[in-house]
């Protein structure tokens, strides 16, 4: 009897658990807002990949792009593009003002576009450095990219392709033959290209019927801001520019000065920014530092094989933090010319020395003034007669009141027993001329 009333105790327990469970409140799922601003670049890609991680491991239900970005660089965009698309959250776009260029390639990779009502998307034409059209080459293959990313989507690929394409004929849309297609908000929803069209974010999340999620805004943090900046290709050069005349600059100097600490600053800077932005790895660093190392080695050692060896790596390290060999290439080269004006500049018209050299090279100058002499200059034979000894063709030997001497003459043939005359003595090079008349003897 007992056992009985703890059994039903028991029952009348689970029972009540199992009617409240449905009336607790179940954990909201999450939304990360996550900003794609300004350039896209090296920087956002390292800043992206935290992002997504953290939403995933939050278990976030969408993760929305807050895109307002007049575009960037083609190799960093398709990077953002396959990290996006091995994502399993679903990805909103929403388009807070532009999604220009290569803000446009990242918007169709997304599962779903929103618009405000003045946002853009489209003008997404590759181009070169100097702001010209990129070549045949590259311009192909970013075609090819957009048309993918339309396809991806599950969108019309021709208004893609007349985005990156001024010879595709979209003239209801000011994209005649000549002129790349934007779309507004209103003619992005009209072809497919946006789901709607909402005021603010607010209204996206209502729209899409997530009003009682948590929204976690991700922002970057002050390093990945600063990385962002440093790993810009422009300012890359720009860096290594500076670290590579203010070393040069700083070889001119006595002891330490500003010049070589603009020129370390600038060069850990460069590694700091790369290494944020996970595009270099601490190998890179240490490749640096032994190049380095073996650099300064050569100023005391000599051969100069270490100074190559040191060289090349300090190259080879630049070379692999930067991702891309061919920017980071490019951007060495740069700081190479820079350096080498520098230097000229530098020694012609400041006509500076480097000290660091003053202790390693011989500066004596072995000459007459110095009293140094590499042998002795016998101009008092001048003038006098001797017998040669051999014959002269031109050189030979003469004998001189019993001294042999190595002679040449001015460039005939004197046969041997004949009377010559010493006519020039420049150091060990004594010349002879045959004497037909008037002879002395010897």
């Amino acid at each position: 009897m007992k056992w009985t009333r703890v059994i039903s105790g028991y029952l009348l327990l689970l029972i009540s658990v199992l009617l409240i469970l449905p009336n607790l409140p179940v954990s909201a799922s999450e939304v990360y807002r996550i900003p794609i601003q300004k350039e896209v670049e090296k920087g956002l890609y390292a800043f992206l990949q935290r992002a997504f991680e953290e939403a995933e491991e939050a278990g976030a239900e969408v993760v929305v792009l807050d895109i307002n970005t007049p575009g960037g660089f083609v190799n960093s965009a398709e990077d953002i593009a396959k990290l996006m698309d091995e994502t399993p959250i679903d990805i909103v776009a929403f388009i807070n003002d532009d999604a220009l260029s290569a803000g446009a390639f990242l918007a169709l990779h997304a599962d779903k576009i929103y618009m405000v009502p003045s946002g853009r998307i489209g003008a997404a034409a590759v181009i070169d450095g100097s702001g010209n059209a990129a070549e045949d080459k590259a311009n192909s293959a970013w075609l090819t990219s957009m048309k993918l990313a339309a396809e991806s989507s599950k969108r019309d690929p021709q208004f893609a392709l007349a985005m990156a394409d001024e010879k595709i004929d979209l003239p209801q849309y000011r994209a005649g033959s000549g002129d790349l297609l934007t779309l507004s908000a209103n003619e992005a929803r009209e072809v497919g290209y946006s789901e709607g069209t909402v005021a603010s974010f607010e209204e996206l999340i209502t729209k899409l019927n997530l009003s009682d999620v948590t929204v976690t805004a991700v922002s970057e943090t002050l390093a990945e801001k600063v990385a962002r900046f440093i790993t810009n290709p422009i300012i890359v050069p720009i860096l290594l520019s500076i670290a590579s005349l203010g070393l040069i600059v700083e070889l001119y100097s006595p002891g330490f000065g500003v010049a070589g600490t603009m020129g370390l600053t600038a060069i850990g800077l460069f590694f700091f920014g790369h290494l944020v932005a996970g595009l270099a790895g601490y190998e890179s660093v240490l490749l640096f530092v032994i190049g380095l190392v073996l650099v300064v080695a050569e100023f005391f050692l000599t051969g100069g094989v270490l100074g190559i060896i040191g060289l090349a790596l300090i190259i080879g390290s630049i070379l692999l933090a930067g991702g891309n060999v061919v920017h980071m290439g490019i951007a060495v080269l740069i700081a190479l010319f820079v350096a080498i004006v520098g230097m000229v500049i530098i020694m012609k018209f400041f006509g500076k020395n480097m000290k660091l050299f003053n202790k390693i090279i011989l500066k004596d100058s072995t000459d007459t003034k110095h009293g140094y002499v590499s042998n002795i200059n016998r101009v008092e034979l001048v003038g006098k007669s001797a017998l040669s000894m051999t014959p002269l063709r031109p050189s030979g030997t003469i004998i001189l009141e019993g001294e042999r001497i190595d002679a040449v003459t001015e460039g005939g043939y004197i046969e041997m027993g004949k009377v010559v005359k010493i006519i020039k003595v420049e150091g060990s090079r004594t010349v002879v001329r045959e004497v037909t008349e008037g002879v002395e003897e010897a």
